[in-house]
């Protein structure tokens, strides 16, 4: 019996179970990333991957803790904006900065969002996902209470096993490809 055990198993061991979640969850945040139409590994429509319904439905909760603790870590960052330098890294004016009382206000203020990123980092495993994320998700996401993403069933199932299929994507205009105009019949 599977009393008060949660999650599915997907016929896997738990650890090959993490790394496969992991790997959805960043080829979902890769798909993202900006790259050109023709470049190998290129994502037809961006932030959205297909997948079985099963692995779908295991992916979305770590996908949407990972957009959270984006949108937080982005807050703390924005946070500490207000007391960083717009000087040159090792100039004189950047140098009495570091030396001073702002430095430390900024380095109070931009802990939260250093953890926010390691623990990203953590969950995903891939620090480049973990920085689409953070550059490119996220901020699109800031307004929005919860829900990032969607699941969508596909209607032909799996080739090979049958097994069903579906779409994992994010919510909003950028990641929705534009519909077919509907054509009217006249009778």
């Amino acid at each position: 019996m599977r009393h008060r055990r949660k999650g599915r198993v997907l016929g896997r061991s738990p650890s090959h179970q993490r790394a496969l979640l992991r790997n959805l969850a960043s080829a979902l945040l890769l798909t993202e990333q900006e790259r050109e139409a023709d470049e190998p590994g290129a994502a037809k429509v961006p932030g959205r991957i297909v997948t079985t319904l099963a692995k779908a439905k295991e992916v979305r909760p770590l996908v949407e803790r990972c957009v959270t603790i984006a949108k937080h870590g982005l807050v703390a960052q924005g946070k500490a904006g207000e007391f960083a330098t717009s000087a040159v890294r090792d100039s004189a004016e950047w140098k009495q900065w570091r030396q001073g009382e702002q430095w430390q206000r900024w380095a109070r203020a931009m802990a939260p969002a250093v953890k926010a990123r390691r623990r990203v980092v953590q969950l995903l495993g891939d620090k480049r996902a973990a920085r689409v994320l953070f550059e490119r998700v996220a901020p699109r996401f800031a307004d929005r209470p919860g829900g990032y993403t969607r699941i969508l069933k596909l209607a032909a199932p799996r080739l090979g096993d049958a097994g069903p299929r579906a779409v994992l994507e994010f919510v909003g205009a950028e990641s929705v490809a534009p519909a077919a105009p509907r054509v009217e019949s006249a009778r």
